[in-house]
């Protein structure tokens, strides 16, 4: 494989699935740390924050070898499967500034 690209996955939860969210968290975590059969590779990644402080969406950012992997890891994403994102967007991203 080539050197691996970088990749934002953004997805933003449909009003009022707080409960759907809750109950998949295990698995969703699951996936992202074990995604058997997948050559993506979880970097960083957690809830996104409402002005409250309560999660209403997820950001990954992944290296993969395209962005049809990423995309391909994603439809599998448990969350995604039960339809808790409202949007979902994938971004390619120059990972520069490293501490």
């Amino acid at each position: 494989m080539s050197e691996p690209l970088h990749f934002m996955v953004l997805g933003t939860d449909a009003p009022g699935l707080e409960g759907l969210r809750q109950a998949l968290r295990p698995q969703h975590r699951a996936w992202l740390r074990e995604h058997p059969g997948h050559d993506v590779a979880v970097v960083h990644g957690g809830p996104t924050l409402d002005e409250h402080g309560e999660m209403d969406g997820t950001l990954l950012v992944v290296d993969a070898a395209s962005r049809d992997a990423v995309e391909r890891f994603v439809a599998e994403d448990p969350y995604v499967r039960a339809g808790l994102f409202a949007a979902v967007e994938i971004r390619a991203w120059g990972w520069t500034l490293r501490t």
